[in-house]
């Protein structure tokens, strides 16, 4: 079965309009869409905070952690028992802090670059933790 020249040429440009890959895609015959079923939506990213805003936790440990390479500080975390049942580890932003054990926390999310696994940190000024103080 031959094609008429003239739209061979037209073919030939459609085909160069497309992105790469796509002219030699094809569509799903109905028996695969049978076979497949409906396509499944992806199931939602989870956020640190497990799709809250805040989480209420209770201070396990105080700790103090190192940064990754190019930075070097001492940066102050805690290990939180969270009131979903999960542990995870808060960096406690600004300079000093009152955290000891069994002090609760307010906890939000917000990544810290240079601490690797780090994903959330505590409102400072909410429950145990007291504001930041202002310098003299």
């Amino acid at each position: 079965m031959s094609v008429n020249p003239v739209f061979q040429g037209v073919f030939a440009l459609r085909r160069e309009l497309l992105p790469q890959g796509v002219a030699n895609r094809t569509m799903a015959t109905l028996h695969q869409m049978h076979r497949m079923g409906k396509p499944k939506p992806k199931p939602p990213k989870v956020s640190p905070t497990f799709g809250h805003p805040q989480l209420k936790g209770v201070v396990l440990k105080t700790m103090i952690r190192k940064p990754k390479k190019p930075n070097s500080a001492n940066r102050k975390c805690c290990r939180v028992r969270l009131s979903n049942g999960k542990e995870v580890v808060c960096l406690i932003p600004g300079e000093g802090h009152n955290l000891q054990e069994h002090n609760i926390v307010l906890v939000e999310g917000g990544k810290t670059q240079d601490l690797p696994g780090v994903k959330l940190k505590i409102v400072r000024g909410k429950y145990d933790c007291a504001h930041v103080q202002k310098k003299k």
